[in-house]
């Protein structure tokens, strides 16, 4: 074999491993996915993600029209004059970069001002109602950060979670913005990380993760460590949960559970959604006090005992 030849299929070996790599790694993201590319045509390009666009556009001083979620020639020579401004590639066409020169123009950060490292031990906890982020050093407030949550149809979960990776993203980072750090939550991929959204600091926008200003998140990003805890605090909605819980089960019902469990005295594990041994270990120790049959399985009496309606 000759030596172009090895090395041509070493080459084409290390572009599949980076494909398969960044696979995986996608696959890791949670389902913020970057924006559709908004351009002019007819009928006119219509949604809520026009409106955002004509919203910051207007804040920014480039749009003074009427808020009507459509992409029309108005929408079109606002983009066209921040595009000029903002030395990008000026056709009219809302991609990535253009979103993030939108981001650009925000002036809302705030934060609480801590110049040194933390050294002690950190914990996050995130309060959804308020739109904050606290990070915490041994047990005391260390930062407090203004945050996005999910929105009312695609809520943050609420419950006990630990940082379960992270990741740092190239250049802006799009909708994930520039750093990544995955929560392990049990049914579904939420995380904390970035935005090329920072006007919606402050509100419930997201698809239910926790986003920061991108400068906030890298600060965050170089102290937390995987494992670190976070506990997501935010009102939950009343549940109808089904007759029969049992091991295996993972989801918002089971931390519903495991918290009244820990109310009655029975559980004082991570509120985390899953139900294995130490949830079915619970449930057998209120059996036993109760006098029901113990098989670990949180049925119809369960339920009642710890005040939870079901179907």
């Amino acid at each position: 074999m000759s030596s172009k030849l090895i090395i041509m299929t070493l080459f084409i070996f290390l572009l599949l491993l980076v494909f398969f790599f960044d696979l995986c790694i996608a696959k890791s993201f949670c389902n913020c996915t970057d924006d559709r590319t908004i351009y002019l045509t007819y009928p006119y390009l219509t949604g809520h993600d026009i409106e955002v666009l004509q919203e910051r556009l207007k804040i920014i001083g480039f749009y003074d029209g009427i808020i009507n979620g459509r992409y029309d020639l108005a929408s079109y020579l606002a983009v066209i004059k921040l595009q000029s401004k903002g030395d990008l590639k000026v056709n009219g066409v809302v991609g990535r970069e253009t979103w993030d020169l939108l981001g650009y123009y925000d002036d809302s950060i705030k934060t609480t001002y801590k110049k040194d490292k933390p050294d002690g031990e950190l914990f996050i906890r995130v309060y959804l109602n308020k739109r904050q982020l606290i990070l915490y050093e041994d047990g005391e407030v260390y930062k407090v950060y203004p945050v996005t949550v999910g929105k009312a149809a695609e809520k943050s979960p609420v419950g006990e979670w630990f940082i379960k990776n992270k990741y740092e993203r190239a250049g802006t980072g799009g909708v994930l913005g520039t750093r990544w750090m995955g929560l392990s939550v049990s049914w579904g991929v939420y995380g904390i990380h970035g935005t090329n959204k920072p006007w919606q600091i402050g509100t419930a926008a997201s698809k239910g993760c926790i986003r920061l200003h991108n400068r906030h998140i890298e600060e965050l990003f170089q102290w937390v460590r995987v494992g670190t805890k976070v506990e997501i605090i935010g009102r939950k909605p009343p549940k109808i949960l089904k007759n029969l819980l049992k091991v295996g089960e993972m989801g918002e019902e089971i931390v519903l559970l495991q918290e009244k469990l820990r109310q009655k005295g029975f559980y004082n594990n991570y509120l985390d959604g899953v139900y294995g041994s130490l949830t079915e270990l619970a449930v057998k120790e209120l059996e036993t006090q109760y006098g029901f049959k113990v098989d670990g399985i949180a049925d119809i009496n369960v339920l009642i005992i710890l005040g939870i309606n079901s179907k």
